[in-house]
């Protein structure tokens, strides 16, 4: 198996092996590549012999030569043997150490049970902290076909009476979206965007909204020009959508942010008016069903709910964890826990790796 950088041919259907192909991941996206390169990172694009697509995003050193990168998500498994996908990783690792990078890291979203650990282990690899806030995820199955009653039917009765309490109380559900509707029975349920109003301003919004989230709950944020230059980027291509939740009278009163991809809809961000709790409960309840709802509609296989795991604790919670309410939560839609691989990482050159990170953190500490 051989890797080269692609070719401008190949570039234009890109999105479509790397992305909606069948475990594909928005972080292996040309959009992604897009918004990382104006944030300093250089996007190599790879393609092998048979056809498959790998993004690497690589930070050039400073002051020294050579360069870190990383696989966000990929290499990306479409439900191929494990060993397929680990011989793909080592060539890919192969090619890039020959092309100046130092070290690789990979966080590829393939099961754990599969062995695949295992086997780029044997391929020089090692287990290393996360890059994304969790390693493992909690996701919703979905059979495509089944009626939407069945998966509100296998929800918790305290989160079904948050659903009702919702739509009782009249919210609505204004969808962002880049990919239009084929079938009109899909938008059932939502509201277009009014005339005029721009998804630059939904997600400065929506922004607000997450601030106030993460002050409650805090954790950190990156910077809204980047949250709102991705979001409007990824928008645009078709993988983000944001759900804005309005009381009757036109108060956004909540939102949550899903990336569309492999088959699946992955929660991303969320967050809700916490000062209008007690007069519209169940808010993300009521938002996360709409989400489920759209998933099914478009024949979907999973609506992944995120992970609850966290740096020193990357397993499922116990009681007296904080994160227990949330992996309750999520698992009160019927969701379940899976067990991925985790992130890895593979050096080639340790002397300038680590010249690298020594001169990168004595230039920041000075600016």
């Amino acid at each position: 198996m051989r890797f080269a950088e692609a070719t401008t041919e190949q570039l234009l259907d890109w999105d479509q092996h790397t992305v909606d192909a069948p475990g594909g991941n928005v972080y292996q996206s040309r959009a992604w590549a897009e918004q990382r390169s104006r944030l300093g990172w250089r996007p190599r694009f790879l393609v092998a012999g048979d056809g498959f697509r790998l993004l690497s995003l690589e930070r050039p050193w400073r002051l020294v030569a050579g360069a870190g990168a990383y696989l966000s998500k990929g290499p990306i498994s479409g439900g191929e043997p494990a060993e397929r996908t680990a011989e793909r990783l080592g060539a890919a690792a192969d090619w890039l150490f020959s092309h100046g990078v130092d070290v690789l890291a990979s966080d590829s979203e393939i099961p754990a049970e599969t062995g695949y650990g295992r086997l780029i282990e044997a391929r020089g690899f090692r287990l290393i902290e996360e890059v994304q806030p969790s390693r493992h995820r909690v996701a919703l199955a979905l059979s495509p076909g089944e009626p939407e009653s069945t998966y509100l039917a296998g929800f918790a009765m305290s989160t079904r009476q948050r659903v009702r309490q919702g739509e009782k109380a009249g919210l609505r559900v204004l969808r962002w979206d880049g990919r239009p509707d084929t079938d009109p029975g899909v938008g059932e349920g939502f509201e277009a965007p009014a005339p005029g109003s721009t998804p630059g301003a939904a997600f400065d919004r929506f922004f607000d909204l997450l601030e106030a989230t993460a002050a409650r709950r805090h954790f950190g944020l990156g910077s809204r020009a980047a949250f709102i230059d991705w979001s409007c980027a990824g928008l645009a291509a078709g993988h983000v959508i944001l759900l804005e939740v309005r009381t009757p009278d036109d108060e956004l009163i909540g939102g949550a942010t899903f990336y569309r991809h492999g088959g699946r809809l992955t929660y991303s961000h969320s967050g809700d008016r916490a000062d209008l709790r007690r007069s519209y409960p169940g808010v993300i309840h009521f938002l996360l069903w709409r989400a489920i709802q759209l998933a099914v509609r478009q024949s979907m296989v999973e609506v992944d709910l995120a992970g609850v795991d966290v740096r020193g604790a990357r397993r499922q919670p116990v009681v007296g964890e904080e994160m227990l309410g949330l992996y309750e939560f999520k698992r009160s839609f019927g969701a379940t826990w899976i067990e991925l691989t985790g992130n890895h990482e593979r050096v080639a050159r340790p002397w300038r790796y680590g010249l690298g990170r020594v001169t990168g953190r004595l230039l920041g500490a000075r600016q």
